[in-house]
Formats: structure tokens, C-alpha cells, sequence
């Protein structure tokens, strides 16, 4: 256990940064099971901007690589080009 108090306060803030990293990677798989079992192109092509965005904001934030970005945005867009028009 922290004995000094800034170590103390260091464990609040990671444990408070751990909940707002988690809630935003949640949502994010949350988002891409909704797109997966999406069967209309243009709803598909809605969710896809949604979780682009949402995966760009949490890169920038320094929560997600760049790289799992970078990979998890190719296969979301493979499988939005594979919904039949």
C-alpha cells in the first residue's frame, strides 16, 4: 500500500483515468457488435463514421495505439464493403 500522500493521490487519478479508458473502449466494442450484425448498407456506413471517429478521438488520447487503431478501422471498412448493396 502508497505511504507517501502523492503516491496516494496518484492511485485516485489512475483508478479514476482506468473507468473513463475502459468506458471509451467499451463503447467502442459495444458499436462494433451493433455494426456486425447490421445487414443495411447505408445504417452500416452511419455506424462505421461513428466508430471511426470514436477510434481516432481515443488514439489522440493516447488510450488505443495507433497501430490496433489502424487495423481494427481496415477490417471494420472490409467488412462494411462486404454488406451487398
Amino acid at each position: 500500500m502508497a505511504i507517501h500522500l502523492s503516491a496516494i493521490k496518484r492511485l485516485r487519478q489512475s483508478k479514476k483515468a482506468h473507468l473513463r479508458n475502459k468506458a471509451v473502449i467499451s463503447e467502442i466494442r459495444t458499436l462494433t457488435k451493433n455494426l456486425r450484425k447490421e445487414k443495411d448498407r447505408s445504417k452500416a456506413e452511419a455506424l462505421k463514421n461513428i466508430i471511426f471517429s470514436r477510434l481516432d478521438k481515443a488514439r489522440k488520447k493516447g488510450i488505443i495505439h495507433s497501430s490496433t487503431v489502424a487495423n481494427q478501422k481496415s477490417k471494420i471498412a472490409k467488412f462494411v464493403n462486404k454488406i451487398a448493396a
